[in-house]
């Protein structure tokens, strides 16, 4: 993988770049839409690539592990050709899915033990096995395995809790350079920052990760539940110590204006079930702020959905036939408005780019800021 850093905004952080991998180019910054179990809920990978068109998207090792299992992934060549999808793809490690299952794990030197969400069957993930389990699965950036601490968190757990990760990164780095890729492409291995919102914490952690060498850095914990002054504070930090010519991937944020604000500090790659899951629950996010499709005031609006005209449904469907959709429970809706949402992330991104390569990001986030931060 490489990552060239075209140009730094002159009034903020925010950076353009071009990640390159065998999957080809990701142009930075980049949403990911999130493909958990090897699809993007809702959607055709033909309307993926050519409506939607992100260079990358995610996927997640906890669920691929327990479905399809890494033997079929193995089978068919990977998750490339598993989803036909000939884009790049990124996997998380399954620390995140494995912090969420707080009731039916338990946290180890070794690893975790946990209890599938599926059968209640017992699995062990190590730093060790999730190494070969992402190589199966064939991602293109795979994740170390950490562990992710809730919000609110206790100083003195949080602290144990990211020297483990640090360890469990080490040993991570070992088992990933013994074992080679399977499929004919290389994989790049990204480690993840830790420390929840203790400033020292993460300035260490942030140190550790620096000094682990690797090809581009993540930046974890910081979605679950905390404020987002201390998610930008966290950020801050954090980016001012990690590597500047190598990319930055904040993970599992956010809305339209946490990703904005995110991309001022210095942030390159982000990932959300967001516009996925909001938009199945009638919630469409617009460039003017955000629409509630059930309520009953667009009844009769026989307007665009989005008269920007972003992905195809924008300008095919109003705004009452979308709500008629949800009201009636009818599963079109939850693809338009799925669809239209990550059409707008991607354009959100890209527009952030285009501001940040033309040398006036600064102005035009915070006119896009105070516009989006509605309800319509």
């Amino acid at each position: 993988m490489k990552f060239d850093l075209l140009t730094t905004d002159i009034n903020s952080k925010a950076r353009a770049g071009e990640i390159t991998t065998d999957h080809g180019k990701i142009e930075t910054p980049i949403f990911m839409p999130v493909g958990t179990i090897a699809t993007v809920k809702g959607v055709h990978q033909r309307e993926l690539k050519e409506e939607i068109d992100p260079d990358i998207i995610l996927g997640n090792t906890y669920h691929l592990y327990l479905r399809p299992q890494t033997d079929i992934l193995r089978k068919a060549g990977g998750i490339h050709k598993f989803m036909n999808w000939d884009r790049n793809i990124l996997t998380d490690s399954g620390g995140y899915q494995v912090y969420s299952l707080s009731a039916n794990r338990k946290i180890k030197e070794e690893g975790v033990k946990f209890k599938s969400h599926i059968d209640g069957s017992y699995h062990f993930f190590t730093p060790e096995n999730v190494m070969e389990i992402q190589r199966t699965i064939g991602a293109d950036i795979i994740m170390a395995f950490d562990e992710c601490t809730p919000y609110p968190c206790d100083y003195r757990y949080a602290k144990r809790s990211m020297h483990m990760t640090h360890r469990w990164l080490d040993r991570c780095i070992r088992h990933f350079e013994k074992t080679p890729p399977l499929y004919g492409y290389e994989q790049t291995l990204f480690p993840i920052v830790q420390g929840s919102t203790y400033k020292d914490l993460r300035k260490q952690s942030a140190e550790y990760i620096a000094n682990a060498g690797a090809a581009g850095n993540a930046i974890g914990g910081l979605s679950v539940g905390e404020p987002a002054e201390e998610m930008y504070a966290m950020t801050e930090v954090v980016t001012e110590i990690l590597p500047e010519e190598k990319p930055r991937y904040l993970m599992g944020v956010g809305t339209p204006i946490n990703i904005l604000e995110n991309i001022a500090l210095g942030v390159d790659m982000f990932d959300c079930v967001m516009p996925t899951r909001n938009g199945r629950n009638g919630m469409l996010f617009t460039a003017h702020g955000t629409i509630n499709i059930k309520n009953k005031k667009w009844e009769d609006d026989f307007s665009p959905l989005d008269e920007m005209d972003i992905t195809w449904v924008d300008t095919e469907y109003s705004k009452a036939y979308v709500r008629h959709l949800f009201t009636v429970n009818e599963m079109l809706g939850r693809q338009i408005a799925t669809i239209h949402n990550l059409g707008f992330y991607l354009w959100l991104v890209r527009e952030a780019r285009k501001h940040i390569l033309a040398g006036d990001f600064r102005a035009w986030k915070d006119k896009m800021v105070k516009q989006m931060d509605k309800r319509l």
